[in-house]
């Protein structure tokens, strides 16, 4: 007999057809001898449902009511999955976020998990029932609502996993797994069958919508080994794991890509101590999380820096960075979007020459212009023109031979 945590999105739980699949799944697994804990999303749709609400009573609605607003997406499916389990003769029961014990920071609509107190949890098992836990949300020491931001639901059951010292976590999702590129877009992309954490970490920073990347550094620092499959059929996934010497002969493991996303240059700033650190610092402080920072060789005492970040983020950077461009003395602020970041990850990278070389030449090949280049040990990234981004993944993918034959 094994603790299992098994979570399902949005799309697994998208209407009530899905919902009662899901219902039977969950059963199944209790019926092989297992107790369950079950983590779910908002019904697919319903989260975008209650942001478009939210603006059209307010065009700057507190992050505090938004979580408060948000939550609910989450409590409805729980309380109808509950009630489906219960339907086919079950026992079943329903917790939010902070009644399975979930303690977070007060950051709102970005809240991190500061600790689980899992003992309601615990007894609802002991009791016989299938737990249903309501994913992305959870509440400060106060008692304040909070959300864990997109994603967050894979962050729950991951985190969930950890404090019942679950046997075995399982991401059920719309997909099979996790591919070496998304199949929308690369049609001969190929299902990864095992993957290490730094690499599905790198991978879902990078854009790779299977995973939540906190979730996976989660999974990483308390070893949940965890498995993404689909929720509409029995195939094996992708197991998510350390990564063992065997991993290192596959120089890339996958291609990911991030659509809207937008670029910041800050130029003409003077090229002093503390200048960046002012620029950065600030948008730290509006909770403005950046990616690629590039900072050109400096001239007659200015230089150029550049950022990228989310696209939804942009109103918020150049609203904080005005007063700043001005207080440090720089030439001024220039925000461009329709850019877009492609990736290639492998922990194979750090023992194989060339392959920066390979994706440059891949990429020349078709003509597409590279605006911005980011490495890591494990991960070439490059900024693109996002017109171009499903061409730029299928060249690259090719020439890494990741392509099913």
């Amino acid at each position: 007999m094994a603790l299992i945590v098994q979570k399902y999105g949005g799309t697994s739980v998208g209407n009530p057809e899905r919902i009662l699949n899901v219902a039977r799944r969950v059963i199944e697994t209790q019926e092989a001898g297992h107790s369950v804990v079950v983590v779910v999303s908002a019904m697919s749709g319903v989260t975008d449902g209650l942001i478009k609400l939210a603006r059209e009573v307010s065009p700057n609605p507190t992050e505090r009511e938004m979580d408060v607003l948000l939550s609910t997406g989450e409590q409805t499916t729980i309380a109808l999955t509950a009630m489906a389990i219960s339907g086919l003769g079950r026992q079943a029961v329903s917790l939010t976020g902070a009644q399975a014990g979930i303690v977070t920071s007060e950051v709102h609509t970005r809240a991190k998990i500061a600790t689980i107190s899992p003992e309601r949890v615990l007894e609802a098992l002991g009791g016989g029932n299938i737990v249903v836990i309501a994913g992305f949300q959870g509440e400060t020491a106060d008692g304040s609502i909070t959300t864990l931001g997109r994603g967050g639901s894979d962050l729950t059951a991951i985190a969930i996993a950890a404090a019942i010292k679950a046997d075995l976590c399982q991401i059920f999702t719309d997909v099979d797994g996790v591919y070496t590129c998304d199949p929308r877009v690369v049609k001969n992309a190929t299902k990864i069958h095992e993957i290490s954490y730094d690499e599905m970490l790198e991978m879902a920073s990078s854009g790779s919508k299977v995973m939540q990347s906190r979730s996976v550094e989660f999974a990483k620092k308390f070893g949940v080994v965890f498995e993404v499959r689909s929720s509409f059929n029995h195939n094996p996934g992708t197991i998510v794991k350390e990564e063992t010497e065997s991993m290192e002969a596959v120089v890339v493991r996958g291609v990911s890509i991030e659509k809207n996303q937008a670029k910041v240059t800050i130029s003409h700033v003077p090229d002093k101590p503390g200048t960046a650190a002012r620029i950065f610092t600030t948008l730290a402080a509006a909770n403005v999380v950046i990616d690629m920072i590039v900072q050109s060789a400096g001239a007659e005492g200015a230089t150029d820096i550049s950022f990228t970040l989310s696209k939804d983020e942009l109103p918020k950077a150049t609203a904080a960075l005005e007063p700043v461009v001005r207080e440090i003395g720089a030439a001024g602020i220039k925000a461009q979007d329709g850019i877009a970041k492609l990736s290639i990850v492998g922990i194979g990278m750090r023992s194989h020459s060339g392959v920066a070389a390979k994706l440059f030449e891949a990429l020349s090949a078709g003509g597409i212009n590279i605006q911005m280049i980011s490495t890591s040990e494990i991960k070439t990234a490059v900024i693109l023109e996002e017109a171009r981004i499903a061409e730029a993944a299928n060249l690259v993918h090719a020439a890494f031979g990741l392509g099913a034959e």
